[in-house]
């Protein structure tokens, strides 16, 4: 969710290999982003149309988007926008009863989203208040201890903080007790998206020259090496070098 979509592609291109195609889009304009032959995100200027702070919003697979709307309302959150029928598939916006923002997708997945590689999304991680609360909110949306899937997912407590792991892979994780609205109350509960790169600390001095803003050291972690930085119009994300493991 962008203000100026020029100013976005300006930077994200650069920075991550992209390449954008423009989509027209009942909310206004709509850039699909690709790295190679895979589309790897999209950019829209709901931000400066709705009002709203930039940001990233992650979206998370499902059969049925109306059966997991209606378990949203029932277990605390809200819909506020959809299920609605786009050329992508069947989204929605929601919140959780966090407050944090998420979206969810019913069509067929997009066919490079299995294959982790430089310049795509690799990990998202939930910053929330209570990470057992908020893991028993979506496991109970989207399914995860869902029988007909045994084993499919596995919900596990490490390096302090709950990891969602798919088919052995560890696609998110949800961390308690130290958001930012301790230090900013402006910030609340959020999902916090993570795009891999080979070399974090190489592309530091080119996020500043692109306008971006370092925010904090970068550091190394359980998943790779990490560090966090603003895009020129303030919306939050990080850079994610290679996993531990080896999945790049």
């Amino acid at each position: 969710m962008a203000r100026d979509l020029d100013t976005a592609a300006a930077f994200y291109g650069p920075l991550l290999g992209w390449r954008f195609e423009p989509v027209d889009e009942r909310w206004g304009r709509h850039l699909r982003a690709f790295r190679g032959d895979c589309e790897v995100a999209g950019l829209g200027d709901h931000a400066r149309r709705w009002g709203q702070a930039v940001a990233w919003t992650t979206y998370l697979a499902t059969d049925n988007a109306d059966k997991t709307a209606a378990a949203i309302r029932e277990r605390g959150g809200t819909v506020g926008v959809g299920p609605l029928e786009l050329d992508s598939g069947r989204i929605a916006l929601a919140v959780d009863p966090a407050g944090a923002s998420f979206g969810l997708r019913e069509g067929p997945p997009h066919p490079c989203s299995r294959r982790p590689a430089t310049g795509r999304l690799d990990w998202i991680q939930l910053r929330t208040r209570d990470a057992f609360d908020s893991a028993i909110f979506y496991g109970g949306v989207f399914g995860w201890d869902a029988p007909e899937e045994p084993g499919r997912h596995e919900v596990v407590w490490e390096h302090d903080r709950v990891v969602l792991r798919i088919d052995g892979h560890a696609a998110a994780a949800l961390s308690g007790g130290g958001t930012e609205a301790a230090i900013d109350p402006r910030i609340r509960p959020r999902w916090h998206v993570y795009f891999a790169v080979a070399d974090v600390d190489a592309r530091l001095d080119q996020a500043r020259a692109l306008g971006g803003e370092v925010v904090g050291d970068p550091e190394d972690t359980a998943y790779g090496r990490v560090v966090e930085l603003r895009d020129p119009e303030g919306g939050l994300f990080s850079l994610i070098g290679s996993r531990i493991g080896g999945d790049h």
